[in-house]
């Protein structure tokens, strides 16, 4: 069986990307619009009415208003933010709620996690659900990005070379209201917002993310089995014994992958949770496809491996 699909704003980043995990799969027919007519809101409606799933891989407004022309019952995934906090649509991160996935196959519209969120979320998620921290507790994420993740623009910018502030690492977000952080406070349920530092730094792709822990009343041991519980026989999102290389965790390490691989390192006074992903991969086009595989009825796995 071939499944219809619709990627409206297919020249971007994520859009790019999930073309490229569509030409390896034989189960796929991309419905093609004329590029004269691809801002053209009837036909781009009659796409989504014709496909099985459409991607929306386009800014927030314009996804905002792609949708809300869309037949209700057309199956759209969103990757902008502008549907992530919206009660009306299914947050798209399936390991995070037993139900969660069910939720997924059954809705119409699904909106993609954010990168940064999506590690920041699975590293909380946890402690939460199991009461080892409260949700008022005062949490602070480091993640750290490759340059991929801010878009084509970036990309340029960076391999174009000549700027010698690209060389180094650089630290934004310092207003503290990243677009990622309302996703994240509506996912975890914690009462107020994480402190929040994103980097990005001069290589493609391969994300990082560090929450530290202090005095929560559970040892490291026990922190590591709650995770082990909690991500039990999820299909890409492994909980492991250590990530150290020799005393380092390289933010690349699952670059190329769509996996996700998170651990608890410190010690019992200081809990170190990290997770490296791909923010190309789990971080962002991945995801997409691992849940449009969901909607569909198949291997959630199916092209990501």
């Amino acid at each position: 069986m071939k499944y219809k699909v619709f990627v409206d704003g297919g020249e971007g980043t994520t859009g790019l990307k999930i073309h490229e995990y569509f030409a390896k799969r034989d189960d796929i027919e991309i419905l093609n619009i004329d590029r004269n007519r691809r801002k053209d809101l009837e036909e781009r409606v009659s796409f989504i009415s014709r496909a099985d799933i459409s991607f929306l891989c386009l800014p927030d407004g314009a996804a905002s208003e792609i949708a809300a022309a869309a037949p209700k019952d057309a199956r759209i995934l969103d990757t902008s933010t502008a549907h992530r906090t919206n009660r009306e649509w299914t947050y798209g991160m399936p390991e995070i709620s037993p139900t969660r996935r069910n939720e997924i196959r059954e809705s119409s519209r699904v909106a993609v996690p954010g990168c940064h969120a999506t590690g920041v979320i699975m590293l909380i998620k946890p402690l939460i659900e199991s009461g080892i921290v409260s949700r008022d507790y005062p949490f602070a994420a480091t993640s750290l990005t490759g340059y991929s993740g801010g878009g084509k623009k970036m990309i340029a910018q960076y391999e174009a070379g000549g700027d010698p502030a690209l060389e180094s690492p650089r630290q934004y977000g310092i207003t503290q209201s990243h677009k990622h952080i309302p996703e994240i406070l509506a996912a975890t349920g914690i009462s107020h917002a994480p402190g929040f530092m994103p980097i990005v730094a001069d290589y493609f792709s391969g994300m990082e993310v560090t929450i530290p822990v202090q005095g929560c009343g559970a040892s490291k041991k026990e922190t590591l089995e709650t995770f082990k519980e909690f991500y039990g026989g999820q299909k890409l999102v492994k909980v492991v014994d250590n990530l150290d290389d020799g005393g380092f965790v390289a933010a690349n390490r699952l670059a190329g992958t769509n996996r996700m691989e998170i651990t608890v390192a410190g010690n019992d006074e200081n809990i170190l949770l990290i997770a490296t992903y791909d923010n190309l991969g789990k971080g962002a086009s991945g995801a997409a496809i691992q849940n449009m595989n969901i909607m569909l009825g198949i291997d959630e796995e199916k092209g990501l491996i």
